[in-house]
């Protein structure tokens, strides 16, 4: 039987703002960094930070869909990897802090495919605002919290 194991953090890298605010906190937890990208980038050197590069579309989602488990935290603004990962169990964040849960990402997907079809329809949705820097702080607490949580529920697993 395999042993209980400890959260990872994973992160969809390729358009990612918050690395360095995710390399941050989960050294401050002591938590694996699993990063995923279609091109090599740079990430810090040390046992607790892993760069994984899958080229060709949509591979570095696949790879995380594939590898993440229950417990672990994921950070992706792409939503269908948001619902592959919650599907399989786990927590994330979107890079300015959305908590993606089974609460909230039916609802992203259904908003998501409703902007798909209004842009082929030939409507102007605009996209997203800039990150501020209160985007980045409420980033930075809700994954101190998301780790917090999901080391407790590793314990108790």
């Amino acid at each position: 039987m395999d042993e209980p194991r400890g959260p990872s953090v994973y992160v969809d890298a390729d358009a990612c703002p918050v690395k360095a605010e995710v390399y941050k906190v989960a050294k401050r937890h002591g938590v694996p960094v699993r990063v995923a990208a279609n091109a090599p980038l740079w990430v810090p050197a040390g046992p607790l930070v892993e760069l994984v590069v899958r080229t060709g579309f949509g591979a570095a989602d696949d790879w995380i869909a594939e590898n993440i488990k229950p417990n672990d935290v994921f950070v992706t603004a792409d939503v269908p990897l948001a619902a592959r990962c919650v599907a399989a169990g786990a927590i994330g964040l979107g890079p300015k802090g959305r908590v993606w849960s089974p609460d909230t990402v039916g609802e992203a997907l259904a908003v998501r495919d409703l902007l798909t079809d209004l842009r082929q329809a030939g409507a102007a949705t605009g996209g997203p605002a800039p990150m501020t820097p209160k985007d980045r702080s409420r980033f930075l607490s809700k994954l101190d919290d998301l780790l917090v949580a999901a080391r407790r529920r590793a314990k108790t697993a």
